[in-house]
């Protein structure tokens, strides 16, 4: 089965080009307690979307299924939960989570109105796992790797890839038979570890998702509406042909990628690079 393939944009003439070549989730990103004093040494996003954006992008997605991202659990949560709700969340995400007990109180705060995505980018949470995942009402979960390799402290965020972390997670998510992905992708051709690399551990592990990086697109950078729709048509048809391509590969060939995915990250953290795709 095809990734679902999810971009983070709050822009309307975004989110349209985004959805008419395939793109199937767009993300708002709320998320704001902690985010800028965790991430401050690295290259990541610092959103400035708001609970209003949710309301514009509902107004423009009738394909790709609209996701916000909220700030982790505080005294404001049930608030915010039943604002972007009430302006047309179809899935809500958890970050930062902690604890079986903190999840419980999200998916009682969703209450069905929405679907629920954890965001599964803490140590802690990686150690309650089994206790999380016992728990009904988890739509779905997406293994966050920039924070997740924080708090690992590692140089590069690809090293869970490397190191069996994000497969250890798979597993276990795969056997309550939830959805899930994990972390981001350049377009074909693109990032310090290729794209062709990632896309095939997907494929291996049975994710179902994958965020978009800004590496893929990344409209500060190109201001020309029509250049970001001609780079969204041909980004996402050309990681449509590269799974084609990977529905067609023999165990030997997810093997050998797996074995290359160490080689090249260990690479890149012996040289004290970490370029990531953000």
């Amino acid at each position: 089965m095809a990734l679902k393939l999810m971009y983070i944009t709050k822009d309307p003439d975004v989110a349209r080009i985004a959805q008419s070549v395939g793109v199937d989730r767009i993300i708002i990103d709320l998320e704001r307690l902690g985010k800028a004093e965790r991430q401050k040494n690295i290259d990541s996003v610092k959103s400035d979307h708001t609970v209003e954006d949710v309301a514009v992008l509902r107004r423009h997605l009738d394909r790709a299924e609209l996701v916000v991202r909220v700030d982790p659990l505080n005294s404001c949560s049930q608030q915010e939960i039943r604002r972007v709700i009430n302006n047309g969340a179809d899935i809500v995400m958890l970050p930062m989570f902690r604890t079986a007990e903190e999840v419980k109180e999200f998916i009682g705060i969703v209450s069905g109105r929405a679907k629920t995505m954890l965001l599964l980018e803490t140590a802690e949470a990686e150690a309650h796992i089994d206790e999380i995942l016992m728990l009904p009402g988890i739509d779905e979960i997406h293994i966050g790797l920039n924070d997740l390799h924080l708090a690992h402290n590692m140089k590069f965020m690809f090293e869970l890839l490397a190191d069996g972390t994000v497969e250890y997670l798979c597993g276990k998510i795969a056997e309550k038979k939830i959805p899930y992905g994990f972390g981001g992708v350049s377009g074909i051709g693109g990032g310090s570890l290729p794209a062709e690399r990632i896309l095939a551990e997907h494929h291996r592990l049975g994710s179902s998702m994958v965020i978009l990086s800004r590496s893929f697109c990344d409209p500060g950078k190109t201001t020309d509406i029509r250049e970001v729709g001609r780079v969204f048509e041909n980004g996402v048809e050309a990681i449509r042909e590269f799974e084609r391509f990977l529905f067609s590969r023999d165990e030997e060939y997810f093997r050998d990628n797996k074995t290359e995915i160490k080689n090249i990250v260990y690479g890149i953290v012996g040289c004290g690079l970490g370029s990531e795709e953000r």
